[in-house]
């Protein structure tokens, strides 16, 4: 009957198995977004030189790029929950491709800024639609399918740099426009996963329909969201530190060459995307609420000794840093979404855009205090930023209350 929301026998399948090709497909696009978004914070020593900035406008730069990356993505999220718009990853990864080719051929710093705002809002619509693509095609392992979404993103950021010291660094700031290709491939993908997202959406909503109450009273999700909100703030205010100012502190502390400074951007970049892929899973076998445990708080060891190791200690702090902390992200998303159940993009749109935002404002931040200080001194502040993480003790365990829900 028209309305009713039981499932057929067929609609039952296809909501209940996971559907690799599409997590695989919806992972390369999100490699190829995420390697061209970090190809701005790598090309930075290149922006610096050839038009005379300063600490301050990098900084601006990565506000610029990640606000825009931010700001929209809730909304987007919201607007989807209630018209799904399968083809709209392709129009997402189309504002990138027009965004990557004004930047390479940008002739000022307010060009610079349109350019990298154009990238942030083609992020804004790829992020939160192409979330609740993975859930629909998870089969109900939410944490394995969200850290390999996950992987291929934090895998295109670390490409990013490697790609830039060994095409970009040498070539200058037009060949930016060589990673066009990367784009247009993105958006045929995303235009099969849209074909596959419009013929299989009704099974999935209709699927969902049934739990869409909350699982808390809705005084206990706010105060929960909050301190998720809170524990983001810690991890990319401190991600920060690293992705965007960790070749100036290579550079000024051990006065290692630039192309040297991007390949440990690089292998701290690789370190994150290795580590996405343990959250997601492990999530779903001990909880979220573990793993967001030990993966935040879990690096205050780390990070308080690296202001003061040596060029090799500095190099593996950094990786295990990466290992460990990425691990969050994964377990935090799909505990949100857990919390609040029926607005994954909702969901997905403000933690993505949490995590963009809180970078792009720690960058412009640390750039700051770096003119005004050191960027060693930067790093030494920064240190105490995964304390937060104690803060994850106050978060109710919902894996317990899903075990007792199916007990009665």
């Amino acid at each position: 009957m028209p309305g009713t929301t039981e499932l057929t026998d067929t609609e039952r399948a296809l909501a209940s198995r996971a559907v690799f090709s599409v997590l695989a497909a919806i992972s390369v696009c999100h490699l190829l977004n995420d390697m061209v978004q970090s190809l701005i914070p790598a090309i930075y020593p290149i922006l610096r030189t050839a038009f005379r900035l300063d600490f301050a406008q990098i900084g601006l730069i990565t506000l610029t790029n990640q606000l825009t990356a931010s700001v929209l993505q809730p909304f987007v999220g919201m607007y989807t929950d209630r018209r799904p718009q399968p083809y709209s990853l392709c129009g997402g990864m189309a504002f990138t491709l027009m965004g990557l080719l004004l930047l390479s051929v940008a002739p000022s710093f307010p060009v610079i800024l349109a350019a990298v705002a154009l990238v942030g809002v083609g992020s804004s619509v790829f992020h939160p639609e192409s979330s609740r693509v993975a859930r629909m095609a998870s089969g109900g392992q939410h944490g394995l399918a969200q850290s390999l979404f996950q992987v291929g993103g934090n895998t295109g950021s670390s490409l990013g740099p490697l790609l830039a010291a060994f095409i970009v660094v040498p070539r200058g700031q037009g060949s930016l426009a060589w990673f066009s290709i990367a784009t247009l491939l993105g958006i045929a993908i995303l235009f099969g996963v849209g074909r596959w997202y419009k013929a299989h959406k009704r099974a999935h909503e209709k699927a969902a329909a049934p739990r869409h109450a909350l699982p808390l009273p809705r005084r206990k999700v706010l105060f929960s969201i909050a301190i998720l909100v809170a524990l983001v703030f810690s991890k990319y205010f401190y991600i920060a530190s690293l992705s965007s100012y960790y070749t100036f502190y290579a550079i000024a502390k051990f006065h290692v060459a630039v192309g040297t400074a991007q390949i440990m951007l690089f292998a701290f970049l690789g370190a994150v995307a290795a580590g996405t892929i343990i959250g997601g899973p492990v999530g779903d076998r001990i909880g979220r609420k573990q793993v967001i445990w030990w993966s935040i708080l879990g690096v205050l060891p780390f990070s308080l000794v690296l202001p003061y190791a040596n060029l090799l200690w500095t190099v593996v702090l950094t990786i295990v840093i990466g290992l460990v902390l990425a691990s969050a992200f994964s377990a935090i998303l799909v505990y949100a979404q857990e919390l609040v159940p029926g607005n994954v993009g909702m969901i997905s749109g403000l933690f993505f855009g949490l995590a963009f935002g809180m970078g792009g404002i720690g960058a412009a931040v640390l750039g700051k205090l770096a003119d005004a200080t050191s960027i060693v001194f930067v790093y030494r502040v920064c240190a105490f930023l995964p304390a937060v993480g104690i803060l994850t003790a106050l978060l109710p365990n919902l894996d317990r209350r899903r075990v007792r829900a199916r007990a009665s």
